[in-house]
């Protein structure tokens, strides 16, 4: 496909030198120049690429993951979007947190989950009327972004819950940040709702799984996708807890298969037996969600690349004009 297009843009190619390593293949060379020259243009020429994480409890530790190897290859992000444990990751990403200093959240999260489904709280659950607290990813939320509103996020961000009155989804895009990260990952039945304007807010994944609209809202033109979806098909619950979460997971699963053709290219990450108590696995979902996005990487810059090149076209274009 790639080649296609660009036998298509022979002539204007010869106009751009091919600084090629004789080492590499035709394909390896022709994504490597077309890649740097898509690098190359204006901000304002470039198409806006928005980054979207999906829902997945513990699961979506993987979305740092392909955040390491998207910074690493420096693929451009514009904007951003998430939800559940996608919009923690989100909106620390939004925020100026640098990948490489989120290796330390997987740790950060596991005490804090540690401390939350301890045995006495999970047995308080169980048999009172009290859900869990969470004020530890709470604080730990407070800790890295501070008090910092949306408007004053490095990149433009937005997150969404789910009114527990109403079922309607609610976008954040405005206002306090930490609070509307805090409400787009309280799973129902288990951590207390957020109130928040008059609203009782819970997970977000539960009515957006992969929020790719929210990107399209914030002006992206090209829009990829890290999506954790559970292989629930493979997963007895054994308990009250992992039965509902299962239940969220095949909701998620339904959501998630209509909203993949929203987003322009998907990261699929596939964590192997993964529920939401498996904390203490979160260093290798960041490891899972690396390699995927090392396996996808080379699609990914192709179908950016494609989309760009009309635009490259009428660059190349105004270079060859005498």
């Amino acid at each position: 496909m790639l080649q296609r297009a660009a036998l298509l843009l022979l002539p204007l190619l010869a106009c751009e030198p091919l600084r090629a390593l004789p080492t590499r293949s035709s394909d390896d060379l022709l994504r490597r120049h077309l890649w740097e020259q898509t690098l190359a243009l204006p901000e304002s020429e470039r198409p806006k690429v928005g980054l979207v994480f999906s829902a997945g409890s513990v699961r979506g530790v993987a979305h740092i993951g392909v955040l390491r190897v998207l910074e690493d290859a420096g693929f451009p992000v514009d904007v951003v979007s998430g939800t559940s444990m996608g919009a923690i990751v989100g909106a620390l990403y939004a925020a100026g947190v640098p990948a490489s200093r989120m290796r330390e959240v997987p740790r950060r999260i596991a005490v804090e989950a540690q401390a939350m489904f301890s045995r006495m709280r999970l047995l308080r659950l169980l048999l009172t009327e009290s859900l869990i607290s969470a004020e530890g990813l709470d604080q730990l939320i407070r800790e890295e972004i501070g008090e910092k509103r949306f408007d004053q996020l490095p990149k433009p961000f937005a997150c969404v819950a789910m009114d527990l009155r109403t079922g309607e989804k609610i976008v954040f895009r405005e206002g306090p940040l930490a609070p509307a990260v805090r409400a787009s990952m309280s799973l129902p039945g288990i951590f207390e709702p957020v109130v928040y304007r008059h609203r009782f807010l819970v997970d977000g994944g539960v009515v957006d799984y992969i929020p790719a609209d929210l990107t399209r809202l914030l002006g992206a033109d090209w829009v990829m996708a890290s999506v954790t979806e559970a292989d629930y098909a493979r997963s007895v619950p054994t308990n009250v807890l992992l039965t509902l979460e299962q239940v969220i997971d095949i909701r998620g699963g339904v959501l998630a298969r209509h909203q993949r053709a929203d987003a322009d290219f998907v990261f699929d990450v596939k964590p192997k037996d993964i529920d939401f108590l498996s904390y203490d696995r979160s260093e290798e979902m960041a490891q899972t969600g690396a390699l995927a996005a090392k396996l996808g990487l080379k699609s990914a810059q192709e179908g950016f690349i494609l989309y760009a090149l009309p635009r490259l076209r009428l660059r190349w274009s105004a270079k060859a004009a005498p």
